[in-house]
């Protein structure tokens, strides 16, 4: 059997379909940072962060062209992720609401690149914008990651739209 398929046209997949076949892949949650030109610290939620390469060190986030905070990352030459932990899930719903300012209230710390960073993640990572493109709806940002901290602990897990907890083997 090939993987190649058939080579004529298929049906579109709809939104739906897309987010129900691709929540059925667990992932954990995170926060990403930037400053603006001011420097007012900005965040938002993301699921979409994975790791490219290790020589060099590159990672990946994609946001979607709707975020209220794209044109922040677009010109900023930083960005962090803050890798939540399982008993964090209040940062995931704070950083995920519309119309607020996400960080009032919310003690973080500036990154040795001043990128805001949230105390008490299981990983709390600062990247170099490496490069930046398009890709349909969203902007993918790869990232060169400069430096990291890394914590003992268990993720906040998504899968299927809601929160997960792992379970020990």
């Amino acid at each position: 059997m090939s993987s190649e398929g058939s080579r004529g046209r298929t049906a579109a997949v709809t939104s739906d379909e897309f987010r129900r076949a691709c929540g059925r892949f667990p992932t954990g949650v995170s926060i990403a940072t930037a400053l603006d030109d001011r420097g007012v610290p900005h965040g938002l939620t993301v699921s979409s962060f994975t790791s490219v390469s290790l020589d060099p060190p590159l990672i990946l986030i994609c946001l979607g062209h709707a975020v209220t905070v794209i044109d922040i990352f677009r010109a900023a030459r930083y960005f962090g992720i803050s890798i939540l932990r399982e008993d964090q899930r209040e940062f995931s719903e704070r950083f995920a609401r519309k119309g607020c300012d996400r960080f009032d209230g919310v003690d973080w710390v500036r990154g040795d690149t001043g990128v805001p960073l949230i105390p008490g993640v299981l990983a709390a990572i600062e990247c170099e914008v490496h490069e930046r493109f398009t890709a349909g709806d969203h902007d993918i940002f790869l990232g060169e990651m400069v430096r990291a901290t890394v914590e003992e602990g268990s993720p906040l897990v998504h899968f299927a739209s809601r929160y997960r907890k792992l379970a020990d083997a």
